[in-house]
């Protein structure tokens, strides 16, 4: 069976995007999870990934150690589910948007890092977060107008999977987006994978000092 390795649920973004997909899919695979910045998970890593980071994908004697090779790994491994749009044109625009979340709005990233079970509605915005929600929306116009939805290319898939943290960052820090984007957010929110993940990062109870930057005492939840 497929082994996935990921970080807390309450705040790594990287492992999510592998896990709701393969749980979306129904793609069997049991699941470990590493405290994130603990000597356990450098440990653990060591051996497997020089760079020591989540998610990581075993399967066999074969290690994949980035979200986005994980999800090729599984396109190709699993060709019956439309993990990428059939259509070459519409695949090679959400591998795109894939590569660009991948890649990119460090702004966003930085000052709204995840954290499912927070609400920080108002913190983190500055115009630097606002440029890359407006890139990240044109990029969601473009693709709903052109799909025609419910989701970027369609049917939920790999380039939703992708976004899926940015969602929950929205929910959290609550900035303002159009109507077509928050419509998105909730969308995405209320699949049945992503509940199942929220379910279990509001269970964590582990509070990391270092992903919480705007409150005063991380070992409190958030109200």
């Amino acid at each position: 069976m497929l082994v996935l390795i990921i970080g807390n649920k309450n705040y790594s973004s990287w492992s999510m995007r592998p896990w709701v997909l393969m749980r979306h899919f129904d793609i069997a695979f049991s699941e470990r999870r590493l405290r994130l910045g603990s000597a356990a998970f450098a440990a653990a890593l060591a051996p497997l990934t020089p760079m020591r980071t989540v998610p990581v994908l075993l399967d066999g004697e074969l290690v994949v150690g980035d979200s986005l090779a994980i999800v090729e790994y599984l396109a190709e491994c699993y060709p019956q589910h439309a993990i990428w749009p059939a259509a070459p044109a519409a695949r090679a625009r959400a591998r795109m948007l894939a590569a660009t979340m991948h890649s990119s709005f460090g702004a966003l990233r930085s000052q709204m890092p995840m954290n499912v079970e927070a609400d920080l509605a108002g913190q983190g915005w500055n115009l630097a977060v606002q440029r890359d929600l407006d890139r990240i929306c044109a990029l969601w116009q473009g693709a709903l107008a052109a799909s025609g939805g419910p989701f970027l290319f369609g049917e939920f898939g790999a380039a939703d999977a992708f976004y899926a943290p940015v969602c929950s960052r929205l929910r959290t820090y609550a900035p303002r987006l159009p109507e077509f984007a928050a419509a998105y957010v909730e969308r995405v929110l209320a699949l049945p994978a992503l509940r199942q993940w929220y379910s279990a990062a509001r269970a964590e109870h582990d509070y990391l000092a270092d992903d919480e930057p705007y409150r005063a005492d991380p070992a409190q939840p958030s109200t």
